[in-house]
Formats: C-alpha cells, structure tokens, sequence
C-alpha cells in the first residue's frame, strides 16, 4: 500500500498562490491514479484535480480549470497543486488521493488512500 502527505497549505491574501505537495511513500505512486479533494466546513469532499495512472492526463474540476495546476516528480514520488489566483470560495482542508485504477474518479469513494489533509485558508 501506499502512504500519503500533504503539506504546504497556509494563509493567502485573496489573489495569492501556493503550491501544495503530496509525497508518497511505500510504494510509488505511478501504479494509482492521482487526486486532489478539497472540504470545507459543513460541505461534501468535492473532487478538485486528477492524473491518471500512466500521468499522461490530468482533469480538474471546473471551478479551478485554469488557475490550478497538477504536476508530479517522478523521482521525488511526489505530486504538486499549484494554485493561482486563489479565492476565498477556495478555502478548504486539501487532500490528496490514490485510486487503484487506471484513471481517477471524482468520486471520494473511488479511493482508497488518503492523506490526512492540509489547510487552504484564502482571506483578507
């Protein structure tokens, strides 16, 4: 199995950008499909990015379809989220994901790793 965890979330200003990192471990991630969720106080864990198995693709969620970013460090065994321009609508505790499948889900229930979370907060 794999192990993940999330880091570099923090407080921006409204504009802002951060780059959050998902290092792997146990295993490496280019044998699951990747994604990035996002939950805010009292809302469903919503599907914000993905990169399929062979990372050939990524898929976002309409709401950040052109600020954000996904990438991945092969060496590293890490994947990345860049985040530009980022809002308050954009608050959240951000995690990140690994699916055994070829590509990835926007459903949370389609994973089957989980890290614990790093919090996003967006305010002036």
């Amino acid at each position: 199995q794999v192990q993940l965890m999330e880091s570099g979330g923090e407080s921006v200003q409204p504009g802002g950008s951060l780059r959050l990192s998902c290092a792997a471990s146990g295993r490496t991630f280019v044998n699951y499909a990747m994604g990035w969720f996002r939950q805010a106080p009292g809302e469903e864990r919503e599907f914000v990015a993905g990169l399929n198995r062979g990372g050939g693709n990524t898929y976002y969620a309409d709401s950040v379809k052109g600020r954000f970013t996904l990438s991945r460090d092969i060496a590293k065994n890490t994947v990345f989220l860049e985040m530009n321009n980022l809002q308050p609508e954009d608050t959240a505790v951000y995690y990140c994901a690994a699916a055994i499948s070829l590509t990835p889900s926007t459903s949370a229930s389609r994973y089957n790793y989980w890290g614990r979370g790093t919090q996003v907060t967006v305010s002036s």
